[in-house]
């Protein structure tokens, strides 16, 4: 443990509990084993579970809404305001919790691993499993550092804490609540540890434009000679997995802001989905599974051989692992690299419609960041059989306070500043839509991938696609090396009903275009000739 340089007390917190500052990792896990909260799988791994809450609670998330906030916040369905009064009471009711807990976890840490960029984020726990998890994720500070380390921004996370709708003016007895002014973060109400790295995303997705750095939603590595690439993408399209690359050096899987010097990673930590993870498809991701200090959040364990089954979503689909980055062969000493030379935008679409890879200008770039396009497939519900389009602005919508407007002109100012190649891979479906096709070969994926970072793609023949007018390569020298037919390039000669195809891509034609509608009045013109063409 290593002591608060600026007690709770100077905060104007007062408790008799116990306070347990900065602990290691062993510490965290003993005492998690210890209170009951967690187990060990055989292999080391602490295996916990949060509950009810297998993922964030989206509706239960507010930010005050006051003078700081009122003309700076889009409004709105993602970013719902919450009284200053209504706030008020929810921490006094928060403090009297805290006051009354036997013992708390408390972590000095930064959001942020550019140091002109980052954020002082002290983090109050009453579950040591939590605390290790932000421990995990955030970047940990060094001994010196935390010697005169002085919070800016202060995360109480109580999941014991159930709030009143009536008297707290919640939707439920959980709550997100975001206040800029007194720069504190309540969360109450669920055991989902993430919903404490996206509170860190979001107060530097809304601080950070105003020093012109770009904040993103996406992963990011470095090749061989040198050059970043960051890949957009919303859950289950890929970022972490194409990220952890062996032979590229990876910045972070998640969250990273784009400076005029750098990439830098927000975190310090990488936090995968764990559901149907392989040892032959993802190597390094599972080979973290098998490391003490990597947290399991609803991965399912044998009690008595504590053998892991990934293939197992009784508890959860959203099974999740937390883990340090260097836990990842090839990180980056100091998380950050170069400005990219190349934006990969990641969308996993189920309607079989979109190319696995196409070249992006940079209006179109925007266009499609600014859409956030991916697909989940069919519901649970019987007889619901058809994809579903999912548009999330700036491949992330929850985690965006001010207007996507702000963050696309900032993305597009960079891409034509720096000459930075963009690409819009889907690895969805091929050969049909969900129910109908597969999925696109993760093998392919890689391969077109490469071939794209590596300049492989520079000299190829493309073609103009008919539907979103972006360019698609005709051949691929890779992917016949990989024993994959290039049909694949192109998705209307591998579906067997062709009319079929057409009917699909003219329908997801026109979900984009009518989503777009609310950014037209926001872009210019070029970026409005950069949409799909109707029939």
């Amino acid at each position: 443990m290593i002591p608060l340089a600026h007690s709770l007390g100077s905060q104007g917190i007062q408790t008799s509990a116990e306070i347990r500052p900065n602990c290691g990792t062993a510490a965290l896990v003993e005492a998690s084993l210890a209170a009951g909260e967690g187990a060990l799988s055989k292999d080391g791994a602490l295996v916990v579970q949060t509950g009810a809450k297998t993922g964030r609670s989206a509706k239960d998330k507010f930010i005050v809404r006051d003078a700081t906030t009122e003309d700076t916040v889009w409004w709105g369905k993602v970013n719902v305001g919450m009284s200053p009064e209504h706030f008020a009471a929810l921490k006094a009711d928060f403090l009297k919790a805290v006051s009354e807990k036997d013992t708390l976890y408390v972590a000095d840490l930064f959001g942020g691993s550019q140091s002109e960029h980052r954020v002082n984020v002290r983090v109050i726990n009453e579950l040591a499993w939590h605390n290790l998890f932000i421990r995990t994720l955030l970047v940990r500070p060094t001994q010196q550092e935390l010697a005169d380390f002085a919070p800016e921004y202060t995360i109480i996370d109580l999941p014991s804490f159930k709030a009143d709708p009536a008297r707290h003016g919640t939707n439920s007895e959980t709550v997100i609540a975001v206040n800029f002014t007194e720069k504190l973060i309540l969360i109450g109400g669920t055991k989902y540890a993430g919903e404490m790295k996206k509170s860190v995303f979001g107060i530097l997705n809304y601080l950070l434009p105003a020093d012109g750095v770009m904040p993103m939603h996406c992963s990011a590595n470095i090749s061989a000679d040198g050059k970043t690439s960051v890949f957009f993408g919303l859950s289950g399209t890929g970022k972490t997995t194409l990220s952890a690359d062996a032979s590229r050096t990876l910045i972070g899987d998640d969250e990273h802001g784009w400076s005029d010097e750098a990439v830098f990673n927000f975190e310090g930590g990488c936090y995968a989905k764990m559901i149907r993870l392989s040892e032959e498809a993802e190597p390094e991701i599972y080979a973290t599974t098998k490391r003490f200090g990597t947290v399991l959040e609803n991965v399912v364990m044998d009690p008595v051989t504590r053998e892991l089954d990934f293939d197992d979503n009784s508890l959860a689909e959203n099974t999740r692992g937390a883990y340090p980055i260097d836990f990842i062969p090839n990180t980056s000493e100091k998380n950050l690299g170069p400005v990219p030379s190349n934006v990969v935008m990641l969308t996993a679409d189920a309607f079989g419609v979109l190319p696995p890879i196409a070249r992006l200008t940079p209006e179109q770039a925007m266009y499609h960041f600014l859409s956030g396009y991916t697909a989940k497939v069919a519901g649970t519900e019987i007889g619901v059989t058809e994809p579903e389009a999912t548009f999330s602005t700036c491949f992330g919508a929850p985690f965006m306070p001010r207007h996507p407007s702000v963050y696309g002109n900032l993305l597009k100012e960079r891409i034509a500043r720096g000459g930075v190649q963009c690409w819009l891979i889907n690895t969805g479906w091929t050969g049909g839509q969900y129910g109908v096709g597969s999925r696109m070969p993760i093998k392919a994926t890689r391969a077109l991938l490469n071939a794209a970072l590596d300049g492989e793609l520079d000299a190829a023949e493309f073609r103009r696609d008919d539907n979103f007018g972006f360019d698609v390569p005709v051949s691929v020298p890779a992917l016949i090396a990989k024993g994959i037919d290039q049909t694949i390039l192109d998705p209307r000669s591998t579906w067997a009903d062709k009319e079929a195809y057409d009917a699909a891509a003219q329908k997801l034609v026109q979900l984009f275009i009518d989503n777009f509608a609310e950014f037209e009045a926001h872009v210019d013109e070029g970026v409005r000739k950069a949409a799909p063409a109707a029939a």
